[in-house]
């Protein structure tokens, strides 16, 4: 069991911890010099491949606040042992400037390696001084303390502790809410590709899409804020269109360095594109369409005189994702820099991402920043864990919650979206008596792009409960696949089935 002094001790170490992090987020809000993001980054870079797809299948997006936990208590305890050390020193040698010296200055030493950014280490290091400061044993005539004096700075401390908490998240998010005013409207495309062929693109897409009953079903483009949005780690990337760069090496006759100006003056395209991410569940909402602005990749490869034995790429963006694809899959692709009309959001991949038709949403890696031609195969950041994400997108049709509304005249609308990759989607069908027989929904009209989804509808008249059951048929008459299985490692497969009626 801990005695008093132990755990007086590491209430003080919790307390100064606390603060660091705290006083950290107080300077720097959630960007790149927060002390917790390279410890997060770290920790979802060694955590075993079992382990994530266990968190991924178990608590899905909740996964990142899993880790992002897991980080801070790793910085508090960082930054709590020095506050220790600090106590230590000062309890040696009854000198408590020495003590609160030796805690600041390791803090401001060990933030400022972490972040690389000295100057807002000082957010770590006053804190964390202030706690040592209130925890530390003043000097006396006899050298000794009374417990309830020791108690007493151990609370006082550890209140300011939690004061300074309080005080520093609801201090940033003051200031972060005054910055999203303005930060969070998305900003307009670059000035070189004009807007008029995303207007174009947008009214042939709601032009294709159906009548529905239901007011709460998405259409046939997401909305920005409604787009799925995964990533390896809780802190995007920031990078400006001014700094960005792509680099395409390796195995190539010659180099090659884009800058943004560069890319944007390249010939532009408006593609509505499709993605669906591996980790969703069947019936997941993981799934989601934009018009995507941007510029083919293929000339891109083509300049540099691509070579290498395995005929294969490896991709990498500034978060540490990478991807590897055959370099004909690659050329396919596309690098974006702009959707629905806006420039592209960061948590989209600002300023440049890549969307590879067809394939999962994890190969379409954001924050764009090389392009290596390789000699010899390598795994993938999702291979080295496990999963196979790279193939090509499974069909599915996905039945919602919105998708299902009973109408006035008494019957039932069942509405959805499919989505079959480049392969396109031929044909829904409905069975409303559990897969015993089988009704062709209505479809959405087909659009030039084949890697985007349909909508589909059927109205049926209920009598009492039925089992709902819905599959997809590809462009090229494949049906979805009807065996049940988790999204690792290849993606989830299945029917959708949902109880619907009285």
């Amino acid at each position: 069991m801990m005695n008093g002094t132990t755990r007086r001790g590491l209430s003080l170490a919790a307390a100064a911890g606390a603060a660091a992090v705290a006083g950290s987020y107080l300077v720097t809000g959630w960007s790149r010099s927060f002390v917790v993001r390279p410890v997060d980054q770290a920790i979802v870079n060694l955590t075993p491949g079992p382990i994530v797809t266990v968190v991924i299948e178990t608590v899905g997006d909740a996964g990142h606040l899993l880790h992002v936990a897991l980080a801070i208590a790793v910085v508090a305890g960082l930054f709590g042992s020095l506050s220790l050390i600090g106590g230590w020193i000062t309890g040696r040698t009854d000198r408590p400037f020495l003590g609160v010296a030796a805690a600041s200055g390791g803090s401001w030493l060990l933030a400022a390696g972490l972040t690389g950014a000295p100057a807002p280490a000082v957010g770590v290091a006053l804190p964390v001084a202030a706690v040592t400061a209130l925890g530390g044993r003043p000097s006396t005539s006899d050298g000794k303390q009374s417990v309830d004096a020791v108690r007493r700075r151990v609370l006082r401390a550890a209140s300011g502790s939690i004061a300074f908490v309080v005080a520093a998240v609801i201090g940033r998010q003051a200031v972060d809410g005054d910055i999203g005013s303005r930060d969070d409207e998305p900003e307009p495309l670059p000035d070189a590709p004009r807007s008029e062929g995303v207007e174009a693109r947008l009214g042939e897409l709601d032009a294709a899409s159906l009548a529905l009953d239901s007011d709460e079903l998405l259409g046939m483009v997401s909305p920005i804020g409604e787009f799925y949005n995964v990533d390896i780690a809780g802190f995007d990337p920031e990078v400006t269109a001014a700094e960005w760069s792509l680099t395409v090496t390796g195995e190539t006759g010659s180099d090659l360095t884009v800058t943004f100006d560069d890319l944007i003056d390249r010939p532009v395209e408006h593609r509505a594109i499709s993605l669906r991410c591996v980790g969703e569940r069947l019936n997941g909402r993981k799934l989601d369409t934009a018009v995507w602005t941007g510029t083919p990749i293929r000339p891109l490869i083509e300049s540099v005189d691509p070579a290498g034995d395995c005929d294969c790429a490896m991709v990498r963006g500034e978060d540490g994702y990478y991807v590897q694809f055959p370099v004909d899959v690659l050329a396919e692709g596309f690098l974006a820099w702009g959707m629905n009309g806006k420039a592209l959001p960061t948590g989209h991949g600002h300023p440049v991402r890549v969307l590879i038709p067809g394939h999962w949403g994890e190969t379409n890696v954001k924050w764009l920043s090389e392009i290596e031609l390789l000699n010899v195969e390598e795994d993938g950041y999702w291979e080295e864990r496990g999963w196979e994400g790279t193939g090509e997108v499974k069909a599915v049709a996905k039945l919602w919650d919105e998708g299902i509304t009973e109408r006035s005249d008494g019957r039932i609308e069942l509405a959805g979206h499919a989505y079959a990759g480049t392969r396109g989607v031929g044909r829904v069908e409905v069975s409303t008596d559990g897969g015993g027989t089988w009704t062709d929904a209505t479809l959405s009209d087909p659009l030039p792009d084949a890697d985007v989804w349909r909508q589909w509808r059927h109205v049926f008249d209920p009598d009492g409960t039925h089992e709902v059951v819905v599959r997809a048929v590809d462009g090229e008459g494949t049906r979805q696949i009807r065996e049940a299985s988790d999204p690792s490692p290849s993606g989830a497969s299945g029917w959708v089935r949902r109880t619907v009626g009285r």
